[in-house]
């Protein structure tokens, strides 16, 4: 985010402030200050893995994937001194957008609350006799209370970060973040737990370094995720591109209509990896445009009926041409059906109401907004209130109205703010409307 809103960088401010309340105690307290330093260090260099070529460049970039040795900090340190193991590592890492040092100090404070509060939590319980006497079965039960703590604040604060900087809605903003992080954090946790047992027996920290050597196993079975997403996101910048290079005066639209599409889906409550599919969903909504004449897409003039039936079949080309890519998933009907109209006069094959897949259902309504918010040489950019305003007469007949009431709300509260890479110069040939509904849909 080139430019954090204020209330964000408060939040983070306040964040900081907490961290330094909660680590401040560590100055007076009786804490193993090597411990402290050598755990520190380890994580600090775990965190500079994704720059080992054996691992390679793409490994995870989240701090997560070494939740272990913040655990066992937590696990065999007073809470204050807990809070401390994450600072270096924190300020350490990479940075992939600006700026960094808010982004680095947000994440330094997030994670001392975190180990914080998880400390607490276990030595409110007895774990730490446990841990000191090797009680392994003793530990359990104060761990998994330490790990829920930790998911907690760690959930609670990105739930607020997201309300904060990208403008999530309040009641949304939380949902699912507990449940997805619960399952890999609590496997950190018994990582963690391993290392503290073997940390404080005879075998000292040596031996419960190696714990980490699972870790590193993962992070590279993680990497080849990474570079498999990376993958993804190549075929698709490309397939966008071509169709910005072929149909020029709708460069940057896809790209709107993805933004778009995202904003419905998270005003809907959508789970992170639908919103993500969507996003591609609107990104290529109109590769099929690929198999369509260039000179029928930048004809000056009228479309006639033969023109425009070659036109309508570019949903079932560009569903043709992602079908076989796998990670698309719902994203695939709605690049085909995008077209279609609740009454069921749309195409390619006039689906009605609940018919229309959900996805093809707020591509629609995003493709729709977008085309009349941009400027082309046959129509004006209309004013945002005017498309949303239009969006909501044709809801019922054209738009599924949960969709356009999601996008209104949205865009009313957080404003339309696209973000496009594209370069949207527009090339020299203009080219008619042709829309379903006057002003409604692009064709």
């Amino acid at each position: 985010m080139r430019s954090v809103p204020p209330v964000a960088r408060a939040y983070v401010l306040l964040a900081v402030a907490g961290a330094l309340f909660c680590a401040a105690p560590a100055a007076t307290a009786t804490a193993s200050w090597p411990a402290v330093a050598l755990l520190a260090c380890v994580y600090a260099g775990c965190e500079q893995v994704g720059r080992c070529r054996l691992i390679g460049r793409r490994a995870p970039k989240g701090m997560g994937t070494f939740f272990p040795v913040l655990l066992a900090g937590a696990f065999l340190l007073p809470a204050p001194a807990a809070a401390l193991v994450a600072v270096p590592g924190a300020f350490l890492a990479r940075v992939e957008r600006r700026p960094a040092g808010l982004r680095r100090s947000w994440r330094a404070a997030q994670l001392a609350l975190a180990c914080w509060a998880a400390a607490r939590a276990f030595a409110a319980l007895g774990g730490a006799g446990a841990v000191s006497g090797a009680r392994l079965p003793d530990a359990f039960g104060p761990a998994a209370a330490a790990v829920l703590v930790f998911c907690a604040v760690l959930t609670v604060l990105d739930g607020g970060i997201l309300a904060a900087a990208e403008r999530v809605p309040l009641r949304v903003a939380w949902r699912g973040l507990f449940a997805r992080s619960l399952a890999p954090v609590a496997v950190h946790g018994l990582a963690g737990l391993l290392m503290a047992v073997l940390w404080a027996s005879s075998y000292g920290p040596v031996a419960a370094l190696l714990v980490l050597l699972p870790m590193y196993i993962s992070c590279w079975v993680f990497a080849q995720y990474q570079r498999e997403r990376a993958a993804h996101q190549a075929t698709i910048r490309a397939l966008v591109q071509a169709v910005d290079i072929k149909d020029g005066y709708t460069r940057g639209h896809s790209e709107r209509v993805g933004q778009a599409s995202m904003m419905i889906a998270r005003e809907l409550g959508m789970a992170d990896e639908r919103v993500e599919v969507l996003r591609f969903a609107g990104i290529l909504h109109d590769v099929g445009k690929l198999g369509v004449p260039t000179r029928l897409l930048r004809k000056d003039g009228p479309l006639t009926p033969d023109e425009r039936e070659i036109i309508q079949l570019h949903p079932e080309y560009g569903h043709e041409m992602v079908r076989g890519i796998g990670f698309l998933g719902e994203a695939r009907a709605a690049i085909l059906h995008h077209h279609e109209r609740l009454d069921g006069s749309g195409y390619p094959y006039g689906l009605a109401g609940a018919q229309i897949p959900e996805f093809a259902r707020v591509v629609a309504v995003a493709d729709a907004f977008d085309a009349m918010t941009s400027t082309r040489t046959y129509s004006r950019a209309r004013p945002v209130g005017v498309a949303l305003a239009e969006l909501e007469r044709c809801a019922g007949s054209q738009f599924d109205p949960a969709m356009v009431r999601a996008f209104a709300r949205a865009v009313r509260r957080a404003g339309w703010h696209p973000v496009v890479t594209a370069d949207e110069t527009p090339l020299p040939a203009p080219r008619p409307a042709g829309v379903a509904v006057p002003g409604a849909a692009p064709r």
